[in-house]
């Protein structure tokens, strides 16, 4: 079978043999993939990987214990836990210690012809959902982790710095979810897909409000981004850190002290959340598609995926 391979900051296919199916596993044939933010940061070096990367997928299940799942498009969680640990025991896989994560640490990826996966980290897809809106389901569950973490009263008005697909994806979660926000960015063309669902949009040279909202988001995948979103918040507000940026971050931590700011890590997310989203009306994904890619033209994906403007870049199987 054919497969994408990262090593040494270079994105090519390789021919590999189909992968042993373990019990409790099924057997996937890619449908569509997504190259997200965290894929280009593995490529240029993060967690010092080399491999099949990929983790927003929709599958076909071509092989299963359990005869029910065969034929099934799905989508699936990305975090293989032990199952057994403390963690694992609270529903926490995504934290297990020894948990491996598709197309990131120790587990082969999407970016393939066919993988793995446990059968319970599957979600069957309702037809009614196209398969190029459903390989969102990966960051929407991202977006919607937020309201799973942090007790947000309602009609609170939350910051939402940055406009990649990340940031548009949690802006529009939290507005679907009746939150005002304000999404501040740096590309109108982005920012259009906001603002079409209704949601305040700024566009920003770089100046930003000064202690303005007690709730603030960083999605913007830069290392800049907790220093200006801690100079967002109010005193005793909360600072919620989605970007995940290769390398160390600097920044001055005073300001966090002085004004009792709250820093909260957040990653991935539930996808029972997100599924029913990707039927709102306010929840816009077809418009983040920059390019279709078929699996075999996957350098060339990476690299439309990685130039200045691009959203979702798709890659079919």
């Amino acid at each position: 079978m054919q497969v994408v391979y990262i090593e040494n900051g270079q994105v090519t296919l390789r021919k590999a043999q189909r992968p042993w199916r373990p019990e409790k596993f099924v057997m996937l044939r890619l449908l569509v993939g997504g190259i997200c933010n965290t894929d280009l940061e593995l490529q240029r070096g993060y967690y010092g990987f080399s491999g099949i990367p990929g983790h927003e997928f929709v599958a076909e299940v071509v092989e299963a214990d359990t005869g029910e799942l065969l034929g099934k498009r799905v989508v699936g969680e990305i975090n293989l836990g032990c199952t057994h640990c403390e963690w694992c025991r609270k529903g926490l896989g995504r934290h297990c210690p020894q948990r491996t994560v598709l197309g990131i640490l120790n587990q082969p990826g999407a970016f393939a012809e066919f993988f793995v996966l446990p059968e319970r980290n599957l979600h069957v897809l309702p037809d009614s959902i196209p398969a190029e809106h459903a390989v969102f389901t990966e960051p929407l569950a991202a977006a919607c982790e937020i309201l799973d973490q942090v007790n947000i009263p309602p009609g609170e008005t939350i910051a939402v710095l940055g406009d990649g697909k990340l940031g548009l994806l949690i802006a529009q979660v939290l507005d679907a979810h009746g939150y005002p926000v304000r999404q501040f960015g740096r590309h109108w063309e982005k920012l259009r897909i906001a603002a079409a669902a209704g949601i305040m949009t700024e566009l920003t040279d770089g100046q930003l409000p000064v202690a303005e909202f007690d709730w603030v988001v960083d999605a913007t995948g830069d290392p800049a981004g907790l220093r200006a979103a801690a100079s967002m918040a109010r005193p005793r507000g909360t600072v919620i850190l989605k970007s995940t940026v290769h390398g160390l971050t600097p920044v001055d931590t005073a300001p966090v002290v002085v004004n009792e700011l709250t820093l909260i890590g957040s990653r991935c997310g539930r996808f029972e959340l997100a599924l029913p989203l990707l039927e709102h009306e306010l929840i816009r994904v077809e418009e983040m598609i920059t390019g279709r890619f078929k699996l075999a033209d996957a350098p060339q994906a990476f690299a439309r995926a990685a130039e200045r403007g691009a959203m979702k870049v798709l890659l079919e199987g």
